[in-house]
């Protein structure tokens, strides 16, 4: 039966920026919930000290959970063959921290769609840093896995593998048994895609879910779309909301989920109106669950 995990996406700028909360307070908000994990990110702030990672560890099971999956944003696509080892070099140190935490899992990205970088250019890149870093990984104990993303908090252009043709290509070209998909319904949507239809295109390699839900204040996709390139972190219009309230359908999610025998991780990301979202997410989440994976 797959097991829940919460990310602090509520908690970001605290945890990363500005260091108005600590990590034992994160995890004091995520002992409260009815999860068993939380979702580690590489940018925490107390992160920096290597020191802290085990410390971690410990601290996460004093409060009965687990860290499985380490969040992190390499990378790939950039034409200068030094910037993408610099970023295998970080990749691996991450593989490093998510080994010390007890992580099972370790996130990748394509990289950003730079452009200056053609298609067939960033696929090349983006598969050969990933395979540069797998057999480490597998020293590790650690698996790799990419998410079909939208952008990360810091980037200025969009995953270069954000649409599902370029996603399917990537990742039919990395064939590891330490290597994974980590889906995220969500980003589709962003993309103009069927996220039903990503998710029976990849489902049996999927590790690992995030699981949210998205809506945009104001505008349309297109406006969106127009605002996403060349300025840094998400789109001003765009928002996480109450899981189980958005255009999701976790129906027909859970039941493919199902159908290729899942046991993974679900990561939730919201709670940005509050830990009492967050708990009503997971609780439907919990109750999703239950109706598709009957004990």
């Amino acid at each position: 039966m797959p097991k829940l995990a919460v990310f602090p996406k509520a908690y970001m700028n605290a945890l990363c920026v500005d260091g108005t909360m600590s990590v034992q307070e994160w995890l004091s908000v995520a002992e409260s919930l009815d999860v068993e994990g939380v979702e580690w990110y590489a940018g925490f702030i107390e992160n920096e000290e290597r020191k802290n990672w085990a410390k971690f560890k410990l601290l996460a099971h004093d409060k009965g959970l687990e860290i499985p999956m380490l969040c992190c944003s390499p990378d790939f696509t950039h034409p200068d063959l030094s910037f993408r080892r610099e970023q295998i070099d970080k990749e691996k140190g991450w593989i490093d921290m998510a080994a010390e935490l007890g992580a099972s899992y370790c996130r990748v990205l394509s990289g950003q769609r730079r452009p200056d970088v053609s298609m067939v250019e960033g696929l090349k890149y983006a598969a050969e840093c990933i395979e540069s870093c797998l057999s480490y990984a597998e020293q590790c104990g650690v698996s790799l896995i990419i998410e079909n993303h939208y952008k990360d908090d810091f980037w200025d252009f969009p995953e270069f593998a954000q649409h599902m043709e370029v996603f399917c290509e990537l990742i039919g070209m990395i064939k590891h048994p330490q290597f994974g998909v980590n889906y995220d319904p969500s980003n589709t949507y962003l993309a103009g895609e069927d996220p039903i239809e990503l998710l029976r295109r990849v489902s049996t390699r999927v590790k690992t879910m995030h699981a949210s839900d998205r809506y945009l204040i104001e505008g349309s996709l297109e406006d969106l779309r127009k605002e996403e390139c060349g300025s840094s972190g998400y789109a001003k219009q765009l928002r996480h909301g109450q899981i189980g309230e958005g255009l999701n359908d976790y129906d027909s999610i859970f039941k493919e989920l199902r159908r290729v025998g899942f046991d993974g991780w679900i990561s939730i990301e919201d709670g940005v109106d509050g830990v009492e979202q967050l708990r009503r997410s997971v609780d439907f989440l919990r109750n999703k669950i239950s109706d598709h994976f009957p004990s």
